[in-house]
């Protein structure tokens, strides 16, 4: 199994402050799976997330990826396996305002050993003609299509995506969705996605609904709809 999700466990605060966000999380999923990640707000879905990504550090339980355990590695080796395996797509695009689109993308390049070609990656993503731009001088959706390619063009193993979509208009993020879906079937990344969107659940290979820190349904979609066809 690519990724396995042990008996995870983490809370915060202490005493009569603490809060148990996820109680004993179990989880495994395959090599290129598309996995959506469900939840009203608080149920633990972007700790977990984060817990997958080496942002967080979990208090009980353990993250196999490719048979490596996260939590036995040290700061440098979590450092360098974040590095080369993971790829982030937050809600809000984190570009570096000063870089054109070409750079902002270079940037996650350098981070690789076998980084993507960044012609085909840029015209993938439709951005290809505005290279030369700066982020301010791009469309939200646009920018977004740029995050995706800085996450991307390493190559990642999981691309990691929070609500990517959270800050777009409806027709942006169809478009969205469908690129990340492309992205999914022509580079084979695993694609693990966190949104409260209930409509993007049926363009995903795996659905995972948590609730109060605990997985309540755990599914495989046996009919998937395109990101095309999905109305909200």
């Amino acid at each position: 199994m690519f990724l396995e999700i042990n008996d995870l466990k983490k809370a915060f605060g202490e005493s009569e402050n603490r809060v148990e966000v996820l109680r004993g999380i179990n989880l495994k999923i395959e090599k290129g799976e598309f996995c959506v990640l469900l939840g009203p707000s608080g149920s633990g879905k972007s700790t977990l997330l984060n817990i997958i990504g080496g942002i967080d550090d979990s208090d009980e339980g353990y993250i196999s990826i490719d048979g490596e355990k996260t939590g036995e590695m040290n700061e440098k080796k979590l450092t360098i396996y974040r590095r080369k395996h993971l790829g982030y797509i937050f809600q809000m695009y984190n570009l570096i305002p000063n870089l054109t689109i070409r750079e902002n993308i270079e940037v996650g390049a350098y981070l690789s050993d076998q980084p993507l070609d960044i012609e085909e990656m840029m015209h993938t993503l439709g951005i290809y003609e505005h290279q030369n731009k700066l982020p301010n001088q791009l469309s939200g959706g646009q920018q977004q299509r740029t995050a995706i390619g800085r996450a991307l063009i390493k190559n990642p193993d999981i691309l990691l995506c929070d609500e990517p979509t959270g800050a777009l208009d409806y027709n942006t993020s169809k478009e969205i969705l469908k690129l990340i879906e492309t992205v999914n079937q022509k580079y084979g990344n695993t694609v693990i996605m966190v949104t409260h969107n209930d409509a993007i659940r049926y363009m995903a290979d795996r659905v995972v609904h948590l609730r109060d820190g605990m997985i309540r349904k755990n599914y495989r979609n046996d009919k998937k709809v395109p990101a095309e066809e999905l109305d909200w």
